[in-house]
């Protein structure tokens, strides 16, 4: 395994509350099945995408979420328009169309991504970029990759941490995606992303880590409770700000961990 193949000690077992129960069942089939309804809502519109106007997909995005039974809190600063590398902590399958909320972007997936059924193609589609992170030797062409989408004036979506956590804990963001937003000369545009309950406390039930498979993670958000994601937007680090991508990593973590705005409630 490379050794720029982060993992994080995460584990189901070890991390993740179960929070539903016998008698949710039935609202979790109805939350399962309204979700896929959203999804595939999307995914017939798919062939004329570039022409749906960005708040359009950003309120899709939070539907997405919302029918899964998890309510949206997004507060902070507007994202710059243009070309901006959008970075965040990340937890769960959510934090796609809750990143994509704040702006709709490229995301960066692994390259795993592409054979998984559905997700896979979906991915694939929305204009994806594609990392193999078992390859060290392509990590400068995934750079220069996303460079070149950067300065065409695209968003690109990324996961500095390399893995997902339970939330509760966070790995760091490693630096090497940052030289695309220097060598682009474009800002970086941190997000913290957190599930909390009802009562304030933070919640792992929609952390989709170690052998979890995707269904399962599914199935523990629709069957929870009183789920919200809060999605904080401090504001951008500015272009020219940072001489090197380890101090840019840095300070784009620091953001995303302690940036405090005004809120409201989306949903």
């Amino acid at each position: 395994m490379s050794v720029w193949l982060p993992s994080a000690p995460c584990t189901p077992g070890a991390c993740v509350e179960r929070s539903g129960s016998v008698t949710a069942v039935p609202r979790a089939v109805l939350r399962l099945l309204t979700v896929t309804a959203v999804l595939l809502a999307g995914i017939t519109l798919l062939p004329v995408g570039r022409w749906i106007p960005a708040g359009a997909v950003r309120w899709w995005c939070r539907a997405v979420v919302r029918a899964s039974g998890v309510r949206v809190r997004l507060s902070g600063a507007t994202t710059p328009t243009g070309g901006v590398l959008l970075v965040a902590n990340h937890i769960s399958w959510l934090d796609i169309p809750l990143l994509a909320a704040v702006r709709p972007a490229r995301m960066l997936a692994k390259s795993e991504i592409r054979r998984w059924p559905v997700a896979g193609w979906l991915t694939a589609r929305s204009g994806a970029l594609f990392i193999e992170r078992d390859r060290l030797r392509a990590l400068p062409d995934t750079v220069a990759r996303i460079a070149d989408a950067l300065r065409g004036g695209a968003a690109v979506a990324v996961f500095p941490e390399g893995s997902t956590w339970c939330g509760r804990a966070q790995g760091h963001f490693r630096r090497a995606v940052f030289q695309a937003a220097l060598d682009a000369g474009v800002p970086v545009q941190p997000v913290s992303l957190r599930y909390r309950l009802a009562d304030g406390g933070s919640s792992t039930a929609p952390a989709f880590i170690g052998d979890d498979s995707l269904l399962t993670s599914v199935w523990r958000v629709v069957s929870a409770r009183g789920l919200l994601a809060e999605v904080e937007v401090p504001a951008p680090v500015p272009p020219g700000s940072h001489p090197d991508r380890r101090t840019l990593a840095r300070a784009a973590q620091s953001c995303a961990c302690h940036g405090r705005t005004g809120e409201h409630t989306a949903g």
